[in-house]
């Protein structure tokens, strides 16, 4: 069995006469599109026209997942708050009381939160989205749609978490009497490029995690490793000096000290490196994306 997609004929197209039909149920079967369903060999064009003719869908996976993340869970969504600030805790204690890194003059908390928030952002992005063909793998059986639609309903659902969290980050700028400026309005283009960052990589394994789910396990370990290569928990200022050529290849390190700029005004100076790393992710993205439509003509086969 492969993968189809679809096409629409002109309602004339689809008009024939058939013997005992009345005139008027003639005409209203004339005016209904007939859908075809044709299979698809080989590499197929991203055909994004079709997200918007799905629009009403996409809402609805995005709802389902916003709504079934944190069902029958005793906390239920206060988890979108608890999980980033019990991070800051436990971090705040660890590497700002105990090691007593430093935080570029900032309350550590809030110099902790506010790369906790992106960070989290892309996290959700790319495991959901890695797993969403898995988790809708039951509708993806049964009908037609666009499967794109699967991962971008996903990184949807994480937004709403990091909006949702961005709230405790208001009032702790207000409790530590920080001045927002004119930089916040650059705050979205960062969480843009972790929503590609982490779409990218969803993209590239969502195909692989249906055959083989430790893909997923795999995944929660990279993220992992990836967190502690970020600055995080911890300043730029300290890589040494001959490592931070590698260092700001690292798009989620744009992410973080970009962010932290923007709502905090710590110190950033983005370089010429920063916009090859930009025009790496758009191509990872771009590509991912092509790999994504040319996995899924068999995803039926190995649900």
């Amino acid at each position: 069995m492969s993968e189809f997609t679809e096409s629409t004929l002109p309602p004339q197209a689809t008009k024939k006469t058939t013997p005992g039909l009345a005139g008027k149920n003639q005409k209203t079967a004339a005016a209904v599109p007939t859908v075809i369903i044709e299979p698809v060999r080989g590499w197929s064009r991203l055909e994004l026209g079709q997200i918007w003719e799905y629009r009403d869908l996409l809402m609805a996976f995005f709802w389902r997942e916003v709504q079934g993340r944190y069902r029958q869970m005793a906390f239920g969504p206060l988890w979108i708050i608890l999980q980033p600030v019990i991070n800051m805790v436990v971090m705040s204690f660890v590497f700002g009381r105990l090691a007593r890194l430093p935080s570029e003059g900032i309350p550590y908390p809030l110099f902790v939160y506010s790369a906790l928030l992106p960070w989290q952002f892309f996290a959700n992005s790319a495991r959901n989205s890695s797993q969403s063909l898995l988790t809708q793998r039951a509708i993806i059986a049964k009908i037609y749609f666009p499967r794109l639609l699967v991962p971008l309903a996903t990184v949807m659902a994480a937004l709403v978490d990091y909006l949702a969290a961005l709230l405790v980050l208001i009032g702790l700028l207000i409790y530590y009497h920080v001045t927002i400026t004119w930089a916040v309005l650059t705050l979205p283009l960062f969480l843009l490029l972790a929503a590609a960052v982490g779409l990218a990589v969803g993209f590239w394994l969502a195909g692989l995690a249906i055959k083989f789910h430790d893909v997923t396990i795999g995944l929660g370990f990279a993220i992992t490793i990836w967190q502690y290569l970020t600055p995080v928990a911890y300043s730029a200022s300290l890589i040494p000096e001959n490592w931070q050529l590698i260092y700001q290849l690292n798009p989620m390190a744009m992410v973080i000290q970009g962010s932290r700029w923007a709502l905090l005004g710590a110190e950033w100076q983005p370089t010429w490196l920063n916009g090859l790393v930009v025009l790496a992710v758009l191509i990872l993205l771009v590509a991912g994306a092509f790999y994504f439509r040319r996995v899924e003509q068999n995803i039926v086969d190995s649900i």
